[in-house]
């Protein structure tokens, strides 16, 4: 039932028993949601595109039912962003579910598909340059490990530094820490001493947010010394775990929520 973040085009359809997908929509499975696309008859523009979207029973999908009608959010990247904008699907789309790993009851988030697909992952990162390039970033700071993969060419196409914020003893240098907690304990997050200055503006990239412990404890080391945090940003929210509640005052923006 490997049906998750393949993406379906016209007369493809991939569903055991499913009859051909019309030429008048395209369908993507993301977390457990099928996102119709319907283009509008004459339509001779994107902007006229209507979408709907339906939970979809995984255990059902491969049989092609589908659960109750409910909306499905994407948060645009900028308020300039036309709400047609055809590289949100297409991201979401690369995006694969896996399911009961790493442990029972995890539906994991791969962004590793997203990197096999270099128009989708170009487009992810030309939708946060497109929102920060202007906003005087002088830092882009990126949290272990996949904000590794967004982070640094971010910083690249604005002209910023990255800053690797990692786990204890990660780093060979000398280090500034922040505690934060877990579900059963502690961790901590380190970047190196000398790594920012006082005053510059920073951005903290990851590529998913969940409890929001790691962004929140970023944040906190990054204020430590004097720096301003932006924003917050990452490809994937899961708005049930509430991690942007953690952020206090500090504004989060995604791409897929």
């Amino acid at each position: 039932m490997d049906i998750i973040g393949q993406a379906f085009t016209p007369h493809r359809a991939q569903l055991s028993g499913a009859k051909t997908v019309p030429e008048t929509y395209k369908r993507y499975f993301h977390r457990g949601i099928s996102v119709k696309t319907i283009e509008l008859p004459n339509s001779t523009s994107t902007t006229t595109t209507a979408r709907r979207a339906e939970h979809t029973n995984l255990a059902a999908a491969a049989g092609g039912e589908r659960d109750q009608l409910t909306s499905f959010e994407v948060h645009m990247a900028s308020s300039t962003t036309d709400a047609a904008d055809d590289r949100i699907p297409r991201i979401a789309s690369t995006i694969r579910v896996i399911q009961d790993f790493p442990k029972p009851g995890i539906q994991f988030q791969d962004i590793t598909t997203l990197l096999l697909d270099p128009r989708a992952f170009k487009d992810a990162i030309d939708l946060f340059v497109e929102r920060y390039k202007d906003q005087n970033i002088n830092v882009v700071a990126g949290i272990e490990a996949r904000g590794f993969i967004f982070g640094p060419p971010i910083a690249l196409a604005m002209g910023a530094k990255f800053v690797p914020m990692r786990k204890p003893k990660k780093l060979p240098g000398e280090v500034i820490s922040e505690e934060y907690s877990l579900e059963y304990g502690t961790d901590k997050m380190e970047m190196h001493v000398g790594a920012v200055q006082s005053g510059e503006r920073a951005l903290v990239v990851d590529d998913l947010i969940a409890t929001g412990g790691t962004l929140s404890a970023a944040i906190r080391l990054l204020e430590r010394v004097g720096v301003h945090v932006v924003e917050c940003a990452c490809v994937i929210e899961l708005p049930e775990l509430k991690g942007r509640d953690r952020l206090g005052d500090k504004p989060l923006f995604v791409l897929i929520s």
